[in-house]
């Protein structure tokens, strides 16, 4: 015993093995470091992502301003001397307004003359500023036939003069601002004219054709819209199907292809979901297009296979110790799976189920397919209104010609990013909450 003990001990204490040993340990070394270059690489690859986003889009929560002075005349806005009563309202709702705009413009740059040069001076001035001055003067009608020094929004190009998007050392012919306009943006800003402030803008109205009165108001409620029919179709379906499969089907082919099928559909590409909802809801049950009714239920039929998945395995996860002592005491097997395996399994089927639904937020092809693609400038107030959804606004914007869409799609990509944030940090939140350790 002894010869073969100091064999083994000198074996282990040869220079080949050492060798072998050294060797052994180096692989370990380099296995470590190729794992932490990976990892290196992915968060800087993110964080560059997100530096890129952040860059670009940061500048779509600031709005650029211009304050005019702005006098309310009875005789430009249609209505005469003395308006009062019913005439002024009228005055005040069908008032001609941009031409109240053109002439605090000429009062301020009097000098300009022609046509075509006092259009080009009220283009430094968004379209917008009209219904701010009806906003106005719908707050006060007093203000009919006094003068007032009111802020306006700017032009889109003008905005993105004032962030520095737009280069003043590039030929005129290259940029779609004059210089005569920037002459006249850079005095209005000596003047004290020109400021910028938070672009409230940005997050409380509709789309608009022009990227200066743009906002993402409308394509989030849409998307709250259209998450909430999801949740409530896909969630109760997606844990009883589990809860069937897990605990109640018979163990036969049939049951296997039916898992084999639910594997098999959390794999397929997102627009066939949104070929079958263009199919089923629109053309055989006639529901509206574009209505978060029906994205609601298209995104459904793609997150059911997630949610379901999910279940199961947070249903299999719970011992089988538990069903055996409460069926030991007396309780059936629907009690069984109410009062102690779906509580237990909660904290995994409320992740897996808003993971889905984090999916389901930022998918664009489905919803592309039933329509929600239009350019919708109203806010919805139901589930069958016409709607759009965050990612297919941000798909628009990406697709418009106008610099000013540029910031807006990044400015959008945020707040996506921001929603999916808070969503998985609630899964995260569910989890620690609702799970216990055996």
């Amino acid at each position: 015993m002894s010869d073969d003990t100091g064999t083994g001990g000198s074996r282990w204490s040869s220079a080949e093995m050492r060798a072998r040993i050294r060797r052994r340990h180096a692989a370990e070394r380099r296995f470590r470091l190729y794992g932490l270059c990976a990892i290196g690489v992915a968060v800087l690859t993110l964080g560059g992502l997100l530096y890129s986003i952040a860059s670009k889009g940061h500048s779509a929560f600031w709005q650029t301003q211009i304050r005019l002075d702005v006098r309310f005349d009875p005789a430009v806005l249609g209505g005469g001397e003395g308006t009062e009563g019913e005439a002024r309202e009228e005055v005040i709702r069908r008032g001609d307004y941009g031409a109240v705009v053109r002439q605090a413009l000429q009062r301020r740059f009097p000098d300009v003359e022609g046509r075509r040069e006092l259009r080009a001076l009220q283009k430094i001035v968004s379209s917008g500023s009209r219904e701010v001055l009806r906003d106005t003067l719908t707050a006060r009608p007093s203000l009919l036939g006094q003068t007032v020094s009111l802020w306006l929004p700017a032009d889109d190009e003008v905005d993105m003069l004032m962030k520095g998007a737009i280069s003043r050392n590039v030929p005129e012919s290259e940029r779609r601002l004059t210089d005569a306009q920037i002459a006249w943006v850079d005095a209005l800003e000596r003047d004290g004219r020109v400021r910028k402030v938070f672009n409230r803008t940005f997050l409380t109205t509709g789309d608009s054709r022009e990227p200066e009165l743009a906002g993402i108001w409308g394509a989030v409620v849409g998307s709250f819209l259209t998450l909430a029919v999801t949740l409530a179709v896909a969630f109760p379906l997606g844990v009883l199907a589990a809860v069937y499969l897990e605990e109640f089907a018979a163990r036969n082919r049939w049951t296997r292809l039916i898992e084999v099928n639910i594997n098999n559909l959390a794999a397929v590409p997102s627009i066939v979901f949104g070929l079958l909802g263009l199919a089923v809801f629109l053309n055989v049950m006639n529901l509206p297009r574009s209505a978060p009714l029906v994205g609601g239920l298209t995104l459904a039929l793609m997150t059911l296979p997630t949610i379901i998945i999910a279940g199961r395995s947070a249903i299999q996860a719970v011992p089988p110790s538990i069903r055996e002592a409460a069926q030991g005491v007396g309780a059936s097997p629907l009690q069984v799976v109410s009062h102690h395996v779906l509580p237990l399994a909660l904290p995994g089927i409320l992740t897996g189920t808003i993971i889905g639904m984090a999916r389901a937020l930022g998918e664009t092809a489905p919803l592309l397919m039933i329509g929600m693609v239009a350019f919708i400038v109203d806010v919805p107030k139901g589930l069958t209104d016409a709607a759009t959804a965050l990612p297919v606004q941000i798909f628009l914007w990406a697709d418009s010609p106008e610099r000013g869409f540029v910031e807006k799609v990044s400015g959008a990509i945020l707040v996506l990013l921001a929603f999916l944030v808070v969503m998985n940090a609630g899964a995260i939140a569910l989890r620690q909450k609702f799970e216990k350790r055996w």
